[in-house]
């Protein structure tokens, strides 16, 4: 097809003896007035081309539907307060509702904070809250236009009326209370943008801030920042607030320093002693489950590669750790403490499993609790009440209440109300297979298909993956599974290296110079559900977003041959550059650092914006970015998808399809995820051979 044409020009450096094009380097401005061009010209094409597919009328409808349900998130209980955020259906953003009891909650509760009243076009959502120990003010964060950027809100929660108080202005933090009720802490940044040549960027000056509120922002008083650009600051309380425990990681790095501050109350305000530097080289993850007294109990992966849970008494002269819960066979995601215990999550092959624990270690018993995922875990030391949300592949949180003592679990469907949509999910059949990557290493994958459905043939198929920064990946809820597998596709969720399933020997297996082990995971995916019959090549799409928006695009370029459809969704797409805008920097941990020889050699031989090859037959291609995406530039959907058209030598489309006032995805209103997934789909169908029943 005829696509926009893009000016190419003769931009070029040197880089470790290497020269590197970069004829689209001017398409990094997102405020110029020619990439704005270039933007509504290709937005344009897409629009029309997407608009006439026969299959966009029946997924535009169904998608709809199935954004339209009622749903409700995992209670939260602090301070003698229920929240629980709910969406009716026709809302474009969550409600957050209150109340004084669970029953209250359960019969309705009253609204709290209602970001539907944000902005006019539903663009503003609440990106973070925090209700203060005695339940008496709430603090809430506002994003625009799904921008990582966010300011803190204070609210009477009795009352509902906004309390006076200067807006923090920050990002990837949300308030941490102290128990005076009268002064939070936070994470800070400086707002400084990119500067040419340099690794300036809003990752810069991360700093821990104490904020007192009623006064100015810039007297908020300086806890504790670093040199190194690179480190990032993140705290919370123990539920006792006699500690406030501050982690300290280079980016998105999985080990990091673990440091504890005394909080003291004397008249009236909350202050914080020196700390107690309980790990002070980042060799391992450590993070705060709960204390007891002047003892930490700690979720760590030190010695144990699929985690365990430690203690170390912080009044102890010479601090000894002492092994709470061993590691085990499986690894072990999540704990929170409850009780006079703790829950945890461990991943049974990548699915949950959900036991409680005595402060020594001793299992109470295993929770039998179906779905795909673990969304949501809230529990608090000394509180008998825990709240699990699950996912499954086709249905959003089903909300529990455990007792932790006796381990009863009761479901909570009374949180979800509005009128049903119509859209009724399919029953699935949910198994799991094995692929064989090129090094020889098995690389498990879900086989999702509607239940009762005998495979008649090979089926069209949707293949997503991911494959980074120990983040596991399970056969968990997103919108557009459900439609998919309504319209009779096949959904294939791969766990690849890189993840988090199975260890930190598994994520160490798929990042910096081994980053292809990845990529090989994936294509080995995909060829195993040909070689058994599951697709064929004319009937498989790639989606992956963010790091897997990466993915599709290195496996599309490495093997334009695999699949009929890419859909590489908000990726980081340009391996020399990504470090030197807003946060990439601190993607180093996975990426590697372009600045370095190695890690240069390394990133170009898989960044998939340099592996474009001009008379290539590439696969029908939809990208997809938002143009307020602060997290990843859209600058890397805009180089890649112009490099593609440029060098496309067949008949299959290349567009793109860039949001207007989003970001990275959090925080989408509910209409416009509707509209890009079924754009996204109709596009994977029509390439496909999927043909929705009528």
């Amino acid at each position: 097809m005829d696509h926009p044409q893009t000016r190419r020009d003769d931009t070029r450096e040197q880089l470790h003896g290497r020269t590197v094009d970069d004829p689209y380097r001017w398409l990094e401005d997102p405020d110029a007035a020619e990439t704005a061009d270039w933007v509504r010209r290709q937005n344009d094409l897409s629009a029309g081309y997407l608009a006439a597919l026969p299959e966009r009328a029946w997924f535009g409808a169904t998608m709809s539907a199935v954004l339209a349900r009622p749903r409700a998130g995992t209670p939260l209980h602090r301070g003698g307060r229920y929240l629980v955020n709910r969406n009716d259906g026709r809302q474009n953003q969550d409600v957050w509702y209150v109340a004084d009891s669970l029953p209250e909650l359960l019969a309705g509760g009253r609204v709290l904070v209602d970001p539907n009243t944000f902005s006019a076009d539903g663009t503003s959502s609440l990106a973070a809250l925090a209700l203060r120990a005695d339940g008496a003010q709430l603090a809430y964060a506002v994003s625009e236009g799904g921008s990582d950027w966010h300011t803190f809100h204070l609210l009477d929660v009795d009352s509902g009326a906004e309390v006076d108080d200067v807006g923090v202005q920050t990002k990837f933090s949300e308030p941490v209370w102290l128990p005076d009720g009268r002064s939070f802490v936070y994470t800070a940044f400086d707002h400084e943008g990119h500067a040419e040549g340099t690794q300036t960027s809003a990752l810069a000056g991360g700093k821990l801030r104490l904020h007192r509120v009623g006064r100015p922002a810039d007297e908020d008083e300086l806890v504790l920042a670093f040199p190194d650009e690179r480190l990032m600051i993140w705290s919370e309380t123990t539920d006792d607030d006699h500690w406030l425990v501050v982690s300290i990681v280079a980016g998105t790095e999985n080990q990091n320093r673990l440091w504890a501050y005394p909080v003291s109350t004397e008249d009236g305000a909350s202050r914080l002693g020196a700390p107690v530097k309980v790990v002070d080289e980042p060799v391992a993850e450590f993070t705060l489950v709960r204390s007891s007294g002047s003892t930490l109990y700690l979720q760590t992966d030190d010695d144990a590669e699929r985690g365990r849970v430690v203690a170390v008494d912080l009044d102890a002269r010479e601090p000894v750790w002492r092994e709470v819960l061993a590691e085990t066979e499986h690894t072990l995601i999540q704990v929170t403490g409850a009780g006079d215990g703790f829950v945890t999550v461990h991943l049974v092959d990548a699915q949950p499993r959900v036991s409680r624990y005595d402060l020594d270690g001793r299992l109470l018993g295993t929770l039998d609790l179906p779905g795909g995922a673990v969304v949501g875990l809230e529990g608090h030391a000394g509180d008998d009440e825990v709240f699990v949300g699950l996912s499954s592949v086709v249905s959003p949180t089903a909300a529990y209440v455990v007792a932790f003592g006796s381990g009863a679990v009761t479901p909570l469907p009374g949180l979800v109300q509005g009128s049903p949509s119509g859209f009724v999910a399919p029953e699935v059949r949910v198994e799991r297979a094995v692929a064989t990557s090129a090094d020889g290493t098995r690389v498990p994958y879900f086989l999702v298909r509607a239940a009762g459905a005998e495979p008649a043939g090979p089926r069209p198929t949707l293949l997503w993956g991911y494959g980074g920064f120990k983040i596991p990946v399970l056969a968990d809820y997103r919108p557009g599974w459900a439609g998919w597998l309504a319209a009779g596709g096949v959904l294939a969720i791969a766990n690849l290296r890189g993840g988090g399933e199975y260890g930190t020997e598994w994520y160490e297996a798929g990042r910096l110079g081994r980053k292809q082990n990845v990529f090989d995971d994936f294509v080995a995916v995909a060829e195993h559900l040909q070689a058994t019959g599951v697709t064929t090549r004319d009937q498989l799409a790639l989606h992956g977003r963010s790091n897997g928006g990466l993915l599709v695009g290195a496996v599309m370029t490495q093997r334009p041959d695999l699949a009929a459809v890419a859909l590489p969704g908000v990726g980081v797409l340009d391996m020399l550059r990504f470090h030197l805008f807003t946060v990439g920097a601190a993607w180093i941990s996975d990426y590697g650092d372009p600045r370095d020889p190695e890690q240069f050699a390394d990133a170009l031989a898989y960044s998939p914006l340099h592996a474009v090859r001009p008379g290539t037959r590439y696969p029908a291609t939809l990208v997809v970015t938002g143009d307020h995406d602060d997290r990843v530039v859209p600058l890397h959907s805009h180089k890649f998808v112009a490099a593609l058209q440029h060098a496309q030598a067949g008949d299959a489309p290349v567009l793109t399809r860039v949001e207007v006032a989003t970001g990275h995805g959090a925080g989408k209103p509910t209409a416009l995820q509707a509209a890009e997934w079924a754009d996204l789909l109709a596009f994977a169908a029509h390439h496909t051979g999927l043909v929705p029943p009528s």
